[in-house]
């Protein structure tokens, strides 16, 4: 597939699988593998990422809501959804229309259940969630015998999973993590306590399956670590991961000006020699942060160019005197690597204070996603 649009996400499938298999290799055979694809897969596009993770040994596929099941549903997957946010009322029929699989720890999600499910022959199963630390969705301990009891006088509910989530996704503090984990295991034994087998327990993201084999159970939901990047915490670990989105455009246009020339909105940048600048056809509209303005970097001719003025919508500026005989239709590197050069996720969610997680996912729908099916780097 080719994109006239001279800004593209450069999809690396095989890196994908290759990350994939490693977990898998991890974790080792025996334990499911709930591959997270939620949020249009961490922005590299849900449906050919859910496919790719389809053809290895993946157990089912975790995105957040409701409309998200069914876009993959619409795509041709047949194969187990979990949806873990919940749903509403006015989604519970489309939920079970299309068998997706639901988490729920609220009382009025099992009374939508059971208003649909009458007369339906087949059961429906349900993942419950407890909140061990979260402070989000899921049951608290003293909610869990009264839930539980409601879900076993629905006779067409079955039970398959339970899961929690990590409040220190990094797992730094170690303290949290076993606490939180005690009380999933609490939450357990008073549920077989009510001669209740849960087949799945489930808890592990990223970070848990690379850092901490007592949270792995019966399920792992691995994430971020599947699009090539470790948890921040670890980000300077080996770990035989590798990136699989590349962030790219070309040079729109190439303007020689002299010193004392104020460039893009709000002249917050003022050349002090007679320069090069470069304009790039991508912005803010893009995914390409405001915050990129006067401190951003990107690389052409495998050096990198400062990002000068503002970033705007449609547009960045950078100043590429530095950069021998660049052209307009060069290629630019936002997120990826150029010859020896890289800017990794990681690197530039460092420098804006946040996490590679939110660099990736803010890549907008105007940037075609091309697939790559070439060799994995090494």
């Amino acid at each position: 597939m080719t994109s006239r649009h001279p800004t593209i996400a450069e999809i690396n499938l095989p890196a994908f699988r290759q990350n994939l298999r490693f977990v898998r290799q991890r974790i080792g055979p025996r334990r499911a593998l709930l591959a997270v694809v939620k949020a249009n897969a961490y922005g590299h596009g849900m449906i050919p990422i859910s496919q790719a993770a389809l053809s290895e040994t993946v157990q089912g596929l975790g995105v957040a809501f409701v409309e998200e099941g069914l876009q993959l549903r619409r795509a041709g997957i047949t194969q187990p959804i979990l949806v873990m946010a919940g749903f509403l009322s006015e989604e519970t029929e489309a939920l079970l229309e299309h068998d997706l699989t639901p988490v729920i720890s609220h009382p009025d999600q099992l009374d939508w259940l059971k208003q649909k499910t009458g007369r339906m022959t087949r059961r429906i199963g349900v993942h419950i969630k407890i909140d061990t630390g979260m402070g989000r969705l899921g049951l608290l301990e003293k909610e869990i015998p009264p839930f539980i009891e409601r879900t076993r006088s629905s006779p067409k509910i079955e039970i398959l999973g339970l899961m929690s989530h990590f409040a220190d996704d990094d797992l730094t503090d170690g303290r949290s993590a076993d606490d939180q984990m005690a009380r999933f295991e609490n939450a357990r034994k008073t549920i077989e306590a009510m001669e209740i087998k849960i087949p799945l327990l489930h808890m592990a993201n990223s970070a848990a399956i690379l850092s901490l084999e007592r949270a792995w159970f019966d399920m792992v939901r691995p994430g971020i670590m599947l699009y090539g990047y470790p948890p921040p915490s670890l980000s300077g670990a080996a770990i035989p991961i590798n990136p699989v989105m590349t962030l790219k455009t070309r040079i729109m246009h190439l303007k020689r000006v002299p010193a004392g020339t104020s460039i893009s909105y709000g002249r917050t940048f003022t050349t002090r020699r007679e320069s090069l600048i470069a304009i790039l056809p991508v912005g803010y509209a893009d995914g390409y942060s405001r915050a990129w303005s006067n401190r951003g970097q990107v690389l052409i001719g495998g050096r990198r160019a400062p990002v000068v003025g503002r970033v705007c919508m449609d547009m960045t500026m950078v100043d590429a005197t530095e950069i021998p005989a660049v052209r307009m239709g060069d290629e630019a590197v936002l997120i990826g690597s150029q010859g020896s050069e890289t800017l990794s996720a990681d690197e530039l969610a460092r420098q804006l204070g946040t996490i590679p997680y939110e660099i990736l996912c803010a890549v907008s729908s105007r940037v075609p996603r091309l697939y790559r099916e070439g060799a994995v780097p090494s």
